[in-house]
């Protein structure tokens, strides 16, 4: 497939209901178009055009946001490079795209250098950065595979948390939460470690119209899937 190709395809699966909520939005907030199409079916329709790294690149150009989704969802992870993410960083602007760069199962953090680029993001001066940098952390602490850090990693993590998340705007302390309760539904000892923290933090409110609840993490790490998880 190319480009014309996925944009046709876009349109053929286009909501109008989410193009109505996607123009509510603040123009500062949708730059970008919209087929108003919800990431699950991203998702299947990323399945069926398949992993293509140069597709994926001339997808990241458009101006429409559900192309920019698929982008990083069939890029190859064997082909994007740190200079890659560090251009694509630049132009995500925060909101929902950030989340979906270095969360949700994207490419990004399927790379032989997640890792790294994670550690040197948390700590960049970047508010966009450390957002994106805890995303990719969130995915490490949902990795099975040998080469996954192990509990000192995530322990200095969580340590690292405490002592910066009372600083940080509501975006990043969203990234940071969901870190915290991908790392304290890891294991028992790792758990151990995030239920103090998660306590300390307290709900996190992102939603000024107060249509959501706030996120909390402790809810999550002592509900009852935990307690059958881990005792």
């Amino acid at each position: 497939m190319n480009t014309t190709d996925v944009l046709t395809l876009l349109e053929e699966n286009k909501n109008e209901r989410g193009i109505a909520n996607w123009n509510k939005l603040d123009p500062e907030k949708r730059r970008l178009k919209s087929f108003g199409i919800g990431l699950t079916q991203l998702r299947k329709l990323a399945k069926k055009i398949g992993r293509n790294h140069e597709l994926a690149l001339d997808l990241w150009r458009s101006d429409y946001y559900d192309a920019k989704v698929i982008s990083l969802l069939i890029d190859d992870p064997k082909q994007i490079t740190p200079e890659q993410a560090e251009t694509q960083v630049e132009e995500l602007d925060g909101g929902h795209l950030a989340h979906v760069f270095s969360s949700c199962d994207a490419t990004l953090a399927k790379t032989s250098f997640t890792r790294e680029i994670a550690d040197k993001w948390m700590v960049s001066e970047d508010p966009v950065r450390r957002s994106c940098g805890y995303g990719l952390l969130y995915e490490l602490s949902k990795s099975k595979k040998k080469s996954a850090p192990d509990n000192g990693y995530f322990l200095g993590k969580i340590n690292q948390i405490k002592s910066s998340f009372a600083k940080e705007s509501t975006p990043v302390k969203m990234s940071i939460g969901g870190a915290l309760m991908g790392m304290g539904m890891r294991n028992r000892e790792l758990n151990q470690a995030a239920v103090p923290v998660a306590r300390w933090m307290g709900p996190i409110d992102f939603d000024e119209r107060g249509k959501c609840d706030p996120f909390d993490v402790l809810k999550h790490l002592t509900g009852d899937y935990a307690k059958k998880k881990f005792g």
